[in-house]
């Protein structure tokens, strides 16, 4: 027992199974999108962490040398600047917006370091 038939001997798809076919790609493709878009945000969110972790780590070191002036005080970073390019290679920057947004507020050796965005992006601190 045929469930469709083909009418003359035609070769092609039935209009019910290529609608079928689209309702189910529309399926996967309902839940795997918001699926990418979270694990996205999830990537963004660890890699900026991972960026301020760097940064801090660089401020300890930067400390220990005296403030980067051979002063044996523990000293304040104003900018990151002054961590690059002897602390930190390249100047981080949040994943979130790009090398285009706002770079990490440093702050001095008592505080930690702070995303720009982690008002707009929870979880962006440490």
């Amino acid at each position: 027992m045929k469930l469709f038939r083909k009418v003359r001997g035609e070769k092609g798809f039935t209009l019910v199974e290529i609608m079928i076919v689209v309702a189910i790609i529309g399926l996967l493709a309902a839940v795997a999108i918001p699926n990418f878009i979270k694990a996205k945000a999830n990537a963004q969110t660890n890699a900026c962490i991972s960026n301020l972790k760097q940064i801090d780590g660089a401020k300890t070191l930067w400390a220990l040398d005296g403030g980067g002036t051979g002063e044996p005080t523990l000293g304040t970073p104003e900018a990151a600047g002054d961590l690059v390019p002897n602390y930190i290679k390249t100047q981080p920057h949040c994943p979130a917006t790009g090398a285009t947004g706002a770079a990490y507020v440093v702050g001095d050796y008592t505080t930690q370091p702070a995303c720009p965005n982690v008002g707009t992006y929870t979880g962006h601190h440490l």
